[in-house]
């Protein structure tokens, strides 16, 4: 059997996931009286694709009675007509387990695919840039998001609030006034192992924040980025630049270029899902 990563949900979370799709039983197999009967099927990609999820899809066919493997683990690049999982056993299991980890992986591909061409653009423009995804999620789908823009190449720019230190001027509204590097200070006694993001509208707010650890700028173009990134450095400022608002494949070269590290997107979450076809055999 082929390695690969552990599914990123529990059984309990893709047994409802089949539920979903089949929760009194399949119908139309049960009245055909073939449930019983032997069979396979094989799961290809019809576009080009980063593939993700083929782990948690092996999971749904063996919890539906069948048996399977993963061929193509999640991260690998794959061509129209790769071979991505087999499975085998009864038709009742095949087809309770067919649409639910066939969608499954359409839609992680779609985001992993997306996010690999975001990376890929953004480090022409320097090796170094890092593509961060947004919590912007499908409500309920996070672990399957995060785990599709990993497989891409990226990594998560912050997966909730309980983990990261990220000041919006929606904060600093109820601040009183407080000055930045009081703001710093008290936030670094308070937290120690955590780094300080300010995230900024324009350059004079940046040169404000120019103490914090990432400075996260707003829907800037790539010349106002640049500038921000000359004034920073101008004043010693230790602050790696981040960019957000608007980020994708297409524009991506020009931020690393212009001097932001990290570029943090959401345009994965809305990419379209990739073709996966789906070959039964008896």
């Amino acid at each position: 059997m082929t390695t690969s990563k552990p599914p990123v949900l529990t059984d309990q979370a893709l047994h409802r996931l089949l539920a979903e799709d089949c929760p009194f039983g399949d119908l139309t197999t049960e009245s055909l009286g073939i449930d019983e009967r032997p069979g396979s099927l094989g799961f290809y990609a019809r576009d080009p694709m980063t593939v993700c999820g083929t782990e948690e899809s092996v999971r749904m066919f063996e919890l539906c009675g069948a048996e399977a493997e993963c061929i193509a683990p999640s991260g690998v690049t794959a061509a129209p007509e790769t071979l991505l999982l087999v499975a085998r056993g009864s038709a009742g299991a095949l087809h309770r387990g067919w649409k639910a980890a066939q969608t499954l992986m359409e839609w992680c591909g779609g985001i992993a695919t997306r996010a690999a061409a975001i990376v890929a653009a953004a480090r022409t423009g320097h090796p170094d840039a890092m593509v961060a995804g947004t919590r912007k999620n499908v409500p309920g789908n996070r672990a399957l998001a995060v785990k599709a823009f990993r497989a891409g190449g990226a990594v998560m720019h912050r997966v909730g609030l309980s983990e990261t230190l990220l000041i919006f001027a929606e904060h600093r509204l109820f601040l009183a006034g407080e000055s930045p590097a009081a703001t710093l200070a008290r936030l670094r006694r308070r937290c120690p192992e955590k780094r300080v993001v300010v995230e900024v509208a324009d350059l004079d707010e940046a040169l404000g924040w120019k103490d914090a650890d990432v400075l996260q700028l707003e829907k800037f173009t790539p010349d106002q980025v640049a500038a921000v990134v000359a004034a920073l450095a101008a004043r010693g400022s230790p602050a790696l630049v981040a960019t957000a608002g608007g980020i994708n494949a297409d524009n991506a070269a020009d931020y690393a270029r212009a001097g932001a590290r990290l570029l943090v997107t959401t345009a994965p979450h809305l990419a379209p899902p990739r073709d996966v076809q789906v070959r039964f055999g008896r």
